[in-house]
């Protein structure tokens, strides 16, 4: 007597043996027939200024959101005590505080100067980098003017334009 085992065996093998036979008794116009074509590329890739500034704005949004995530983790961890918890939260709400002040900033300088810009917060440090190919000293006070005018207290700012 056949068991399944055996008989999925021979059914699969004779599927098997019947297209082998097919695909050999085809005529050879019929199958097909791949080429080695290389295509060159006549238009080079052209990285332009916003682009730099989304790649430094999704870094800094990549750090930021692992930084969240580790201090979630702790957080949910039952085996952490309390004052890494504390710690942790802590840590979480500057987080969130530094996306919201890093969002603000570069609206404000979107609206202000109608430029993009990336924004680094570290501490009393703020780096703004602009998507602007006329750097002038003056633009850049005024950036740096209106920044400040967002905190109370003195904050380091610098302002780097990007341009080619």
């Amino acid at each position: 007597m056949i068991n399944k085992q055996n008989l999925w065996f021979i059914t699969l093998f004779a599927l098997i043996l019947i297209l082998g036979i097919y695909y050999i008794s085809l005529p050879e116009s019929t199958l097909p027939v791949f080429e080695n074509t290389e295509t060159k590329l006549d238009n080079a890739i052209k990285v332009t200024d916003s682009d730099v500034i989304i790649a430094l704005k999704l870094s800094e949004e990549e750090k930021i959101l692992k930084e969240m995530e580790d201090a979630q983790k702790i957080l949910i961890d039952k085996s952490s005590s309390k004052e890494k918890k504390n710690e942790a939260y802590n840590t979480l709400k500057d987080l969130n505080y530094k996306k919201g002040k890093t969002s603000q900033i570069e609206n404000l300088i979107k609206e202000k100067f109608n430029l993009n810009s990336c924004v680094k917060i570290e501490g009393d440090k703020i780096s703004v980098t602009v998507d602007d190919k006329d750097a002038s000293v003056e633009k850049a006070n005024n950036i740096i003017k209106e920044v400040q005018s967002l905190y109370d207290t003195q904050m380091y700012i610098t302002v780097k334009f990007q341009n080619k």
